[in-house]
């Protein structure tokens, strides 16, 4: 059974930096992409990063592109969001996701199947 657990949320001053890890087990397979998303009150889960396997390739929605980065070490099995400027916009849940096998990548909610129980974010002025 696939599990992921996230951590490093926290309360931070507009124009800080936090940093979210995903540690992830109980999958074998050699291809999968890994996400984050997040859910903010009274709105839609959004995608905003994603990576692939090999660590290469990664995608990001406009909303943080350009001030949050995802990494991964797929030895580990560990994946991380680096978060910088923050605004009280990015105040939300932040979940990462995990799809499997061999497939593009995406910040479309349905492509994964796996979810961590959420990490809060607050970013305050």
């Amino acid at each position: 059974e696939v599990q992921l657990a996230e951590s490093g949320g926290g309360l931070v001053q507009t124009g800080g930096s936090l940093r979210l890890s995903c540690s992830a087990s109980g999958f074998r397979f050699q291809f999968y992409n890994v996400a984050w998303f997040r859910q903010a009150p009274g709105k839609e889960r959004e995608g905003i990063a994603c990576i692939g396997s090999t660590g290469v390739y990664t995608d990001y929605a406009d909303s943080v592109k350009g001030r949050f980065s995802m990494s991964g070490d797929d030895r580990t099995r560990r994946f991380y969001l680096d978060m910088h400027d923050l605004k009280p916009e990015d105040t939300a849940v932040y979940f990462c996701a995990l799809s499997e096998g061999w497939r593009g990548l995406s910040l479309a909610e349905r492509e994964y199947g796996s979810w961590g129980q959420g990490t809060q974010v607050t970013v305050f002025s």
